[in-house]
């Protein structure tokens, strides 16, 4: 089997973050969201992995390389505009052949992995097996219903009046049926080829289309509110390690990890929290669910519930920052110039809170 990872896209509902980076390249628990996707593909024995770049390809490609780090093979797929999933499952048709594969939304995370999911399908006859998740409010999501045999009957793209509360994760298994699909339907109203389109292709022309119902949790990062939660779960999971330094006159409490040449001086860390490689932590407070990424400063402040990207500072803040995404090489600090003032520069679609 091989594995199909979609990471293009513009991350509209990050911005301002992802008008430099990559939405799948922002870190969960210290770790690009990409860089899970393509462990649990691995982690279920995959090592033939194409991704599917726009855009941002290039970056990209400067992270992930060829795969080596992973033990896996690397190909990049362009995709010259993002038409839609279907769309980047037929441009992958030279990568793929007839394996069956697997089709992961680069900026999806889930709880457990993909093994089980892998497992089922390669020991099944099924055409195609959608991963999905009962969900509170279906009608933000594609909605499948199921035939009293088990397998999918429809495919809805965000009811008004949901007849199922089973959402599309963004994993879907496929065999080499997929091609007559994507080859027989036509691009949506707004102009994409739909990979609901073809999976209900795949129904309605007698192919056994069965569900795979997720118990775990599963966050699409693609908001910062998606990305803190998504933080706050892993961070739960995470088994704490102290490889830095942390000096007599700081406090670790609960699930910490502290990376190699990150420094912790007189400052208190309440877990589950993790910082990054080379960061310093000074007369400070880190409280939980927060993620201080990689050679980053945090002096005379409080942040909780935060994640925080690589060379960014906090500094001298009279009061706790929470519930907040840094983006990189930010720096946040209480100006000593009079007369007392917030002094802001912000890009497109910011957001910000103050007392």
């Amino acid at each position: 089997m091989k594995g199909l990872v979609l990471s293009g896209g513009k991350g509209t509902r990050l911005r301002p973050i992802t008008y430099t980076s990559a939405k799948q390249l922002v870190p969960v628990a210290n770790k690009p969201v990409l860089f899970r996707v393509i462990e649990a593909i691995r982690d279920a024995g995959i090592t033939d992995i194409g991704i599917v770049i726009g855009d941002t390809g290039d970056e990209i490609r400067a992270a992930v390389g060829n795969g080596k780090r992973w033990g896996v093979q690397i190909t990049y797929i362009p995709q010259d505009a993002p038409a839609g999933l279907a769309h980047a499952v037929k441009i992958s048709r030279d990568f793929l052949g007839d394996d069956r594969f697997v089709m992961f939304l680069g900026d999806n995370c889930i709880q457990g992995g993909i093994s089980p999911l892998i497992q089922q399908f390669g020991q099944s006859a099924h055409n195609a097996q959608i991963v999905l998740k009962q969900v509170a409010d279906p009608r933000s999501f594609g909605v499948a219903e199921l035939d009293d045999n088990g397998r999918i009957e429809r495919l809805v793209e965000k009811p008004r009046e949901p007849r199922s509360d089973l959402a599309l994760v963004g994993i879907y298994m496929f065999d080499h049926h997929i091609w007559d699909a994507v080859g027989a339907i036509s691009p949506s109203p707004r102009g994409e080829l739909e990979i609901t389109d073809a999976i209900q292709w795949l129904v309605s022309n007698g192919h056994a289309v069965y569900p795979y119902i997720h118990e775990g949790w599963w966050i699409d990062t693609g908001k910062k509110d998606d990305l803190l939660e998504a933080n706050r779960l892993i961070l739960e999971e995470m088994t704490p390690s102290v490889q830095g330094y942390v000096d007599r006159d700081s406090q670790l409490i609960g699930k910490v990890i502290v990376e190699a040449g990150a420094e912790i001086i007189n400052s208190t860390i309440r877990g589950p929290a993790i910082i990054g490689e080379k960061t310093r932590i000074l007369n400070s407070y880190v409280g939980p669910f927060t993620s201080i990424y990689h050679d980053c400063l945090i002096e005379d402040s409080e942040i909780e519930h935060s994640i925080m990207l690589e060379h960014s500072t906090v500094r001298g803040l009279p009061s706790r920052l929470e519930d907040s995404l840094i983006g990189r090489n930010v720096e946040v600090a209480r100006s000593p110039l009079k007369p007392k003032a917030y002094r802001l520069m912000l890009g497109d679609n910011s957001s910000v809170g103050v007392l």
